[in-house]
């Protein structure tokens, strides 16, 4: 076994899944996404909010006693009271743009798979498959928080769970990015795993501007 270079395997394999570069996150800081719109992405965003405490637990399951557990249960701490529940704060948001309970999308029933999936392939899969999309998070929660301000008028209640995980997220970045890098496994399995999460998430975004299109 060879201690893998997380950084290097996943910075290539990411360069064209950089999810600020979507069309969907482009028009929403221009301000172009629609209140309807935004209601229909929070309808289906919750279903991985919901997810992702559920997520983190069977991976902390799944993962040796040591640091690397010990950074993804900070991250489960946080998601579950920081004081607040993200999911509590996430409905804030969805609430103010008026999003109703929907059942989970094509799209989003793939996400979903996605990470079960990689769960199912073993802990270093699953966190790889978590640092592709955590470690554009920060950056993308800063984007939307701006956005709905300035083009849609929503106050920091209804933006608080993007301007928290703005902040927060950056360390819960750090912290994957460690935990990934206490594994001594074989590094291929990184890459392959990012890159499904990254697609995973690159086509819940491309159903979105689909339906624009639609629409």
């Amino acid at each position: 076994m060879t201690a893998i270079d997380p950084h290097a395997d996943l910075a290539t394999v990411l360069a064209d899944r950089r999810l600020l570069d979507h069309p969907f996150y482009r028009r929403w800081e221009r301000g172009e996404v629609t209140i309807s719109e935004l209601a229909t992405y929070a309808g289906q965003y919750r279903h991985f909010e919901a997810y992702l405490p559920i997520f983190l637990g069977s991976l902390i399951a799944g993962l040796p006693e040591g640091p690397a557990r010990e950074l993804v249960a900070a991250n489960l701490a946080d998601e579950q009271g920081d004081p607040i529940p993200h999911l509590e704060l996430f409905e804030r948001f969805a609430g103010a743009v008026g999003a109703k309970p929907d059942a989970p999308s094509p799209a989003t029933s793939a996400l979903l798979a996605a990470y079960r999936l990689l769960l199912a392939e073993g802990p270093l899969a699953a966190l790889a498959g978590f640092v592709a999309y955590e470690s554009q998070a920060s950056d993308v929660a800063r984007t939307k928080a701006d956005g709905l301000r300035r083009h849609h008028g929503l106050d920091d209640a209804a933006v608080s769970f993007w301007q928290h995980h703005a902040d927060v997220d950056a360390r819960h970045a750090a912290w994957a990015w460690s935990a990934l890098g206490e594994l001594t496994e074989a590094s291929g399995q990184v890459a392959p795993a990012a890159r499904r999460a990254a697609d995973a998430w690159w086509a819940f975004l491309d159903e979105r501007e689909a339906l624009a299109e639609a629409g």
